[in-house]
């Protein structure tokens, strides 16, 4: 929500995920495939000195590189693809937020020593950097028919843990030195890269799991080179993964391979009946041997998302050059399988190993902030006896209890996560016939007469049900004041309608409507749709001259310009869950009500009580 985002995302803004946002990054905008040619060339800019990802911006990269190998056969070595890949993520690393690059094995042909020294020259243009990345043994680089136990190799001498020791996000190799794990930190949490060799012995099957156990509560990337085989198919080692290691280890919820092409998809609910999403990508098939295609893993957890794009940089890079047919056709791909998006429920989906602590109801005491008039909270069910909710902010401003043709008020434990007490009112409200129960203020309330000339902010956390229905629940209010624009001699508008009201329209749109003591007429702020099943937040902030309505803590598009000073009363009480017209009731609420507080002077966002 609006209200948690403090932090300055300035350092490390999130390029778009779609096709327009890499190709300004290239200086390929607007290009169509038959113009492309003509563009200039990438201009080369002067990498940073040190890379350094912003670890709160909940907006992040991963790169992913596959499969490399043809690009690294014998005599007919060119690392220039490669180096053009990392290059674009030194470049562009800041505007994209890159935290860690993953290479997915088969680095080369053959896994002779000369073209390890190849790709590994190429790999420097990180080292030098810092920046974070892993690789991974595939069937070429070592001998295929061995597992991770197999001793020295060429990869070993290329990419084994002594290279790895100075990186920051290095996290530990297994003792034969085949696999590593890897650490960054990205939104605010610990991510851990588990990066396994072509074939796991027992031992390397152990020491996965062991990592894992060191590190309980945080999610896994696993990377090796063979698992999915096509969509929604799983290779005979890939099975074994998943039933040796993936299946029982919750925290693993993405996995990426390459070895197969074409780049495919399968998805699999784990033992804790958690989806985990595995992905093969690789592009050895396609011109110039892939060309060191990159996947970019663009991760939002604010929209509980990873947008997922491939390209090639050395192809655009190539643009001022002029592009041959088959380089136009591969410098960005676009199909189903290379451009797409992953729904995840971030905090849901790691819920089982690293639960989110609920944040603990907050004293009465921290929310009576200076100016407050009125606060109402809704810890345990109202008395039908009694009928009485007691203003906490010791004002007077108590509520008693009416009941509509029968109708009662119920109380539930369920409220909004950021609000300060723990318990809610259940209004039961129906249109036709009007049936419900609702609250109102006490005759001779203070708040009764209060006209808040100096400005004021209204707040109330509010929740609607599945079966809400805007034919018998539209227009309720949530707040609101009695009393009618005729009775107070404003006949502007409609002089039938109260006073003031917080209500939501037939599209379970929030409006704050209501008669300021400067005009005749009704002033009126909307909110969006709010979706049923939510919890919701809304503030109403008056400075004194504007008003300004709130969702979540973030200010809505319609908000009037127009001068509005105070609140008309003609000195009769206020409803939380009513609507009056004409002098009647009219509507109840259904939803859930939480915390309601009025205070007589604007607050700014951060004193909100979501906040």
């Amino acid at each position: 929500m609006c209200t948690s985002h403090d932090h300055d995302l300035g350092e490390a803004p999130q390029a778009g995920a779609g096709r327009r946002g890499f190709l300004r990054a290239t200086a390929l905008l607007g290009a169509t495939a038959t113009a492309v040619a003509a563009l200039p060339a990438v201009t080369a800019r002067a990498a940073p000195a040190s890379w350094r990802p912003d670890p709160r911006s909940r907006r992040f990269t991963l790169a992913v590189m596959p499969d490399t190998q043809y690009l690294f056969d014998g005599p007919s070595i060119d690392k220039a693809p490669v180096e053009a890949s990392l290059r674009y993520l030194l470049e562009h690393g800041r505007e994209e937020n890159l935290v860690f690059l993953s290479h997915l094995g088969d680095l080369t042909q053959n896994g002779a020593q000369e073209e390890f020294a190849a790709i590994g020259e190429a790999f420097s243009l990180l080292d030098r950097r810092g920046v974070g990345y892993s690789v991974l043994a595939g069937n070429h680089d070592v001998k295929s028919s061995t597992t991770d136990q197999r001793g020295a190799t060429p990869y070993l001498d290329a990419f084994g843990p002594e290279r790895f020791k100075g990186q920051r996000t290095f996290g530990g190799a297994s003792p034969d030195g085949y696999n590593t794990f890897h650490l960054f930190t990205a939104g605010g949490r610990e991510w851990l890269v588990l990066a396994l060799d072509w074939r796991l012995s027992p031992q390397g099957y152990a020491w996965a799991k062991e990592v894992m156990a060191r590190h309980p509560k945080t999610p896994v990337i696993l990377t090796t080179h063979e698992l999915v085989v096509e969509d929604d198919s799983l290779s005979d080692y890939g099975q074994q993964l998943w039933d040796q290691l993936i299946e029982d280890h919750d925290q693993i919820f993405l996995t990426l391979n390459g070895h197969y092409w074409p780049a495919a998809r399968a998805t699999r609910k784990n033992a804790a009946g958690h989806d985990v999403h595995l992905h093969l990508t690789n592009y050895q098939n396609r011109y110039f041997g892939g060309a060191a295609m990159i996947r970019l893993y663009r991760f939002d957890l604010d929209r509980n998302v990873i947008d997922v794009e491939t390209v090639s940089p050395w192809i655009l890079g190539r643009a001022g050059k002029g592009l041959n047919e088959l380089e136009r056709q591969e410098m960005e791909l676009s199909g189903d399988a290379d451009r797409f998006s992953v729904e995840i429920d971030f905090e849901e989906r790691f819920s089982g190993f690293a639960p989110v602590p609920a944040r603990p109801a907050r004293p009465v005491s921290k929310m009576l902030v200076p100016g407050t008039a009125a606060y109402w909270r809704f810890e345990k069910p109202v008395d039908g006896t009694a009928g009485t909710v007691r203003d906490l902010s010791g004002r007077g401003n108590d509520l008693s209890l009416v009941t509509v043709g029968g109708g009662a008020l119920g109380w539930s434990a369920d409220h909004h996560p950021d609000q300060p007490g723990h318990g809610s009112l259940e209004f039961q409200g129906f249109k036709s016939p009007l049936k419900g129960a609702y609250l109102r203020t006490v005759d001779g309330a203070p708040l009764n007469s209060a006209t808040f000339e100096d400005g004021y902010t209204i707040e109330a956390f509010y929740r609607l049900p599945a079966d809400w229905d805007p034919d018998h629940n539209a227009w309720s209010g949530l707040v609101g004041r009695t009393g009618t624009g005729g009775t107070a001699g404003k006949t502007a508008d409609d002089p039938d309608e109260p006073l003031a009201t917080l209500s939501l329209s037939n599209d379970r749109e929030p409006q704050w409507a209501m008669r300021p003591l400067n005009q005749q007429g009704i002033a009126t702020n909307w909110g969006q749709e709010t979706p049923l099943e939510t919890w919701w937040h809304l503030a109403v902030v008056n400075d004194g001259r504007h008003t300004t309505l709130y969702v979540e803590g973030c200010p809505v598009v319609r908000n009037p310009k127009a001068s509005s000073v105070g609140i008309t009363s003609v000195g009769l009480p206020w409803l939380l869950g009513g609507y009056e017209y004409a002098g009647k009731i009219d509507q109840i609420f259904h939803g859930r009500l939480g915390d309601v507080r009025i205070v007589a002077r604007a607050l700014p966002v951060t004193s909100f009580m979501n906040h």
